[in-house]
């Protein structure tokens, strides 16, 4: 875990029909296994206060925001919100704080309402959990690779599977 002006070290932005992988695949492998401190918003979001600024808090009080992706995510007016502030941090901030983990083959083509997810695909690393049922432990070790990686913005991040880096 890095120690800095951030209380977390992820913010895991999921719609909540992907809950249940959320906390038996993800949840045990990143905060159990490698000892990440996530923010999670039925366990960290403060009761009472505005959504929007839960989100903007978990997105800014992280160090990297991870998107999990489906097809109910892209469909969720919350998620929208909560991918858009990430964008809109990486290119104020040009730091490296958006990681995208798919956990579906969703073709491009699918992407083609969601303009900036489809830009953010094309220009940023992404992972993909149907290519690491296979291997999920190399899925992991990505995955947690990606947490580490500094806040510069590079061009050429080969650490993840997916079109070049952001």
């Amino acid at each position: 875990m890095k120690e800095g002006p951030h209380k977390f070290d992820a913010f895991i932005s999921y719609n909540a029909h992907d809950e249940d992988w959320v906390y038996s695949k993800m949840v045990p492998v990143l905060e159990g296994e490698q000892g990440w401190r996530l923010c999670l918003h039925h366990r960290d979001f403060q009761p009472g206060k505005p959504i929007l600024d839960n989100i903007t808090e978990a997105i800014y009080g992280s160090r990297k925001t991870i998107c999990v992706i489906s097809r109910q995510y892209l469909q969720s007016e919350w998620c929208s919100s909560e991918i858009q502030m990430a964008s809109f941090r990486l290119f104020d901030e040009q730091k490296d704080v958006l990681i995208l983990l798919f956990l579906e083959e969703i073709p491009s083509h699918h992407l083609s309402p969601y303009y900036r997810m489809r830009k953010l695909v094309k220009r940023c690393t992404y992972l993909s959990w149907p290519q690491a049922v296979q291997h999920p432990g190399v899925f992991w070790q990505n995955v947690q690779r990606a947490l580490q990686t500094g806040d510069v913005l590079t061009e050429n991040n080969d650490l993840l599977p997916g079109p070049g880096g952001c």
